[in-house]
């Protein structure tokens, strides 16, 4: 799984294909809520803020 901003999208897609050999579900974050996660703060591969759950 990981939180992404724009830029890193293709990035986590490449990663999670090469480690699960299969496509992932793709989710906007502002479209989307969970009861028991909080989105964290910041993109898995940078500082900026996380637009998009890779799963």
């Amino acid at each position: 799984m990981f939180v992404v901003c724009e830029k890193h999208l293709e990035d986590a897609i490449e990663e999670f294909v090469e480690v699960y050999e299969q496509p992932p579900d793709i989710y906007k974050l502002d479209e989307v809520s969970f009861t028991d996660w909080l989105v964290p703060h910041k993109c898995d591969f940078c500082d900026d803020v996380p637009k998009y759950l890779v799963v």
